[in-house]
């Protein structure tokens, strides 16, 4: 039964990787357009490049004169994924060219309105070659009053909303910045979120979610779980809002204000005891030169095994002097003059100076007084975007293969999460299994070559320690004690294996009392088992001293008898 078991087991654990492969080959899963509806959605199908369009415009710089690094020459395609694949079939936009400027946007069929609706935008971000240095942001672009042209996107091109991860150095953020205008000046003003959340830097699928909702509040999504929350009132920096009152510009601090809160005590002196001179530590007059301290020993001597070389010539070379070892009497540090160890002074005070008192004209710290802001006003509704015509990517990046794919923009949380079940959620669960394989692979092909090089190592070792032995073991001795426990174990489990079981008290009488009932036959086993080593106890010995002795007296009775009989014979 067991034998029938054990051979299930071993079919099972065969069959079970192919049964593995199977399914995960009938989960294959293929491209599918979603039907969900939106103001704008995209997924790079294959009309894509009938809505998105390259710009031929170039970056503005004051400083940058060099028309060649301003252009926008980044190379764009759409295709699919080259690490993790995922979706058979499933196309996204990707940045090929590294250390390059791009920028590339599509118009939305209809203008975005958002006035008194939630804003939903959300699309994939999967950095295939990593991110070290560059955006993968994406930007809402501004209604104006001429149509917009994607050939003259650039990065002055106005915005509404700036949103996606971002990363050069240490920092790591996902953007999110609208611009908002002011009401009484026209001027438009970028507003940054304060401590906005990290970017994923994988090269698995990214989600990205960012909803502004009618109160004014608004959440950032990474993979479906918030990261931020907060609201656009109080997050962000500069506020919407500019303060009420602001301090007066024509308020001076009179000369006469006092804002020294204490003074010295002017009527304080001095104590006639006090001794500014007085050192901070002195010796200590109660500790004793050890008995062990070596006045006239050096710490340093020269070294007595130091020989001078044959081929040293003092004209030449100066005078030969040995090297210099530390003293081996001085390893306590008794050597040389001895000093008295210094201790806190208990008389020591210091510079004397006057206790501080409140002072009698301090009148509080001084601040300008406050006049109505001229240029405050109140908006209650900075969600309240303005129309949005194009999205676009303008980018700069030291990194290619960024990918951007599943791009919803609209007013719908319920549909950008179930937008993002049909597409994100199959591609995570798909690329989690290859992640975890190719975990694997890299854990065993890490071990592998520590174990590669482990042994090179040892074997470098032991090749020098042929040679020179004594040298070899001190520059590495772990090497040296690795060696030593490869070489000997053989033949310390040549002694342990070849050692004889030792035997048990029990085991051991029954032995005796079947030698007792035929010591004869057994003569022979019994002489060989006196020959090896065994573990007895006080007990045994005195059991088979008496067993001995027995045999004796019956052999010296044997002999008498023979003895008896052969002088019969005689007679």
């Amino acid at each position: 039964m067991n034998r029938f078991l054990k051979a299930i087991c071993i079919l099972s654990c065969m069959l079970l990787p192919v049964l593995a492969e199977e399914e995960a080959q009938s989960e294959i899963v293929t491209f599918k357009p979603t039907d969900i509806k939106a103001p704008f959605i995209e997924q790079f199908t294959s009309s894509w490049d009938s809505r998105w369009e390259v710009s031929h415009s170039k970056k503005i710089s004051e400083t940058e004169n060099d028309e060649n690094l301003l252009q926008y020459n980044g190379k764009w395609a759409v295709e699919e994924p080259t690490v993790y694949k995922n979706i058979i079939g499933d196309k996204g936009l990707v940045v090929k060219s590294a250390a390059a400027h791009h920028a590339i946007s599509a118009k939305f069929p209809e203008v975005i309105d958002n006035d008194g609706k939630t804003l939903v935008v959300q699309y994939e971000v999967k950095l295939q070659n990593e991110l070290e240095c560059g955006g993968a942001y994406l930007k809402l672009i501004k209604k104006q009053d001429e149509e917009y042209d994607p050939k003259k996107y650039n990065d002055k091109t106005p915005y509404v909303i700036m949103f996606g991860p971002d990363r050069c150095g240490s920092t790591n953020k996902v953007h999110f910045i609208f611009r908002h205008k002011n009401p009484l000046t026209g001027e438009y003003e970028e507003k940054h979120l304060e401590s906005p959340p990290q970017a994923k830097i994988e090269k698995t699928t990214v989600l990205y979610t960012l909803i502004v909702r009618p109160d004014n509040s608004f959440e950032i999504k990474i993979n479906n779980k918030t990261a931020k929350a907060g609201n656009l009132l109080e997050d962000f920096r500069p506020a919407v809002n500019p303060p009420k009152e602001i301090n007066d510009p024509e308020d001076k601090k009179p000369e006469d204000w006092v804002d020294t809160a204490k003074i010295p005590d002017p009527e304080a002196t001095k104590p006639d005891d006090w001794d500014e001179d007085a050192p901070e530590y002195i010796p200590d007059e109660d500790a004793v030169k050890p008995d062990d301290w070596l006045d006239d020993e050096p710490e340093m001597i020269n070294d007595p095994e130091a020989e001078k070389p044959e081929d040293w010539d003092d004209e030449e070379d100066g005078e030969w002097v040995p090297v210099q070892i530390p003293n081996p009497k001085c390893e306590s540090g008794n050597c040389g003059e001895w000093k008295r160890p210094m201790k806190k002074n208990p008389d020591f005070k210091g510079k004397w100076k006057a206790p501080l008192i409140d002072n009698p004209d301090y009148k509080g710290p001084w601040a300008p007084r406050k006049i109505p802001n001229p240029n405050y006003f109140e908006d209650n509704d900075p969600h309240n975007f303005e129309p949005m015509v194009a999205i676009g990517f303008e980018l700069w990046t030291m990194q290619n293969q960024i990918m951007f794919d599943n791009i919803y923009i609209g007013h719908s949380e319920a549909d950008a999460e179930e937008f993002a079940n049909q597409t994100w959620a199959v591609k995570n669960k798909i690329e989690m299994i290859e992640y975890e394989k190719n975990s694997d692979k890299e854990k065993e092909e890490m071990l592998k070559g520590n174990e590669e090089g482990f042994k090179e190592k040892l074997g470098a070792f032991i090749e020098e320690f042929k040679k020179d032995p004594i040298n070899t073991f001190k520059k590495n001795p772990i090497y040296g004690t690795i060696a030593c426990v490869i070489v000997t174990f053989p033949f310390l489990s040549l002694l342990l294996v070849g050692r004889p079981k030792r035997k048990s008290l029990e085991e051991l009488k029954k032995e005796e009392k079947v030698e007792d009932e035929d010591a004869e036959p057994k003569g022979e086993e019994a002489g060989e088992t006196n020959n090896v080593e065994e573990n007895v106890t006080s007990e045994n010995l005195k059991q088979r001293t008496a067993a001995k002795e027995k045999e004796e007296e019956k052999e010296e009775e044997e002999k008498k008898e023979e003895k008896k009989e052969e002088e019969k014979k005689d007679e």
